[in-house]
């Protein structure tokens, strides 16, 4: 008899985990950043959120990375910095953190110099049994963008600027880093938004009109304003007529129950009185930048009071 041999060949094949083994579900919220006042020069923080669910499907409760890509949005960006462009496209900086404090930017892995993506892991799942994270997009608007002008800014992300990618591995350990994560693309979409609200700010220069013996002639001085408000902000400056004045020529600077009459004008001439209502205003639009604005006095000629020194205040309003 001849003898028969058997030979067995064992094979072990090693191939990827299909990620698709996992069913993730993303969901996505929007920043939005409200009333911005960039005339503060400060930075205005707000917050999104990516929620993420996974759940092991039957016989496959391998653990899961899910990296969290997002790109630059609508606005574009420039130097790692992301805009949010208004109707005439005029840009307002912003961009996203990984972190509350807003000190590592979240990005992609296609455009690394906004940040590198999100990472999530999931483990040890239980069939029938979901797991979720969230991963909270810490947005900011930068500081000191008093040129950005008045009104609504927007970016859109969607498409290939939110794209959230997983894989898997028979351990943590063997997960792959974003940056190697490339399929089992999910995309999703959502809107940052900020509405630049009108603002102005004023401060004045005393008017000092000096050391005088007699007032028998006129005496003039000036002093300012420097006034500031956001871009394209129409505003009016007015001056009341101080502590018992009766009209913008008629001011009265007073010690005890003696006054000395004076006037504030809008131009060198004196010809015109600044004051508090119609033609009396000084109006002008806002560029970001500071305007001074000359305030000119007169203390016409009249009778002289006793010796001392005499005041008034007067309220300077800006309207906008």
């Amino acid at each position: 008899m001849r003898p028969t041999t058997l030979f067995v060949l064992a094979l072990l094949f090693l191939t990827p985990v299909p990620a698709y083994a996992q069913n993730c579900s993303f969901s996505v919220t929007g920043v939005n950043f409200g009333s911005v006042d960039t005339l503060s020069g400060a930075a205005v923080d707000a917050t999104g959120t990516v929620e993420v669910t996974c759940e092991g499907l039957l016989g496959a409760l391998l653990p899961v990375r899910v990296c969290l890509n997002i790109n630059a949005g609508s606005g574009g960006a420039t130097s790692g910095t992301r805009h949010m462009r208004n109707a005439a496209n005029a840009p307002l900086n912003f961009n996203f953190y990984q972190d509350a404090a807003r000190q590592t930017p979240w990005g992609s892995r296609t455009q690394p110099a906004l940040g590198n993506p999100v990472s999530l892991t999931f483990s040890g799942f239980v069939i029938g049994v979901p797991q979720t994270q969230v991963a909270t997009i810490y947005g900011r608007v930068l500081p000191n963008q008093q040129s950005a002008a008045t009104g609504g800014y927007t970016s859109t992300f969607s498409g290939a600027d939110v794209s959230f990618n997983r894989a898997t591995a028979l351990t943590v350990l063997l997960l792959p880093d974003c940056q190697s994560i490339t399929g089992n693309t999910t995309s999703a979409s959502f809107t940052a938004q900020a509405n630049v609200v009108p603002n102005c700010r004023v401060t004045a220069q005393n008017i000092d009109f000096g050391n005088h013996g007699v007032l028998d002639t006129a005496v003039d001085a000036a002093g300012g304003l420097d006034v500031t408000c956001t871009p394209g902000t129409d505003y009016a400056v007015a001056l009341n007529n101080g502590l018992t004045g009766t009209s913008p020529t008629d001011r009265r600077m007073t010690l005890g129950g003696q006054a000395v009459v004076y006037g504030l004008y809008k131009d060198a001439a004196r010809s015109q009185p600044w004051g508090s209502s119609g033609g009396q205003l000084l109006s002008n639009t806002g560029t970001g930048a500071t305007q001074s604005v000359p305030v000119y006095g007169r203390v016409p000629a009249q009778p002289t009071p006793a010796p001392g020194t005499y005041t008034d205040t007067v309220v300077v309003t800006v309207t906008y």
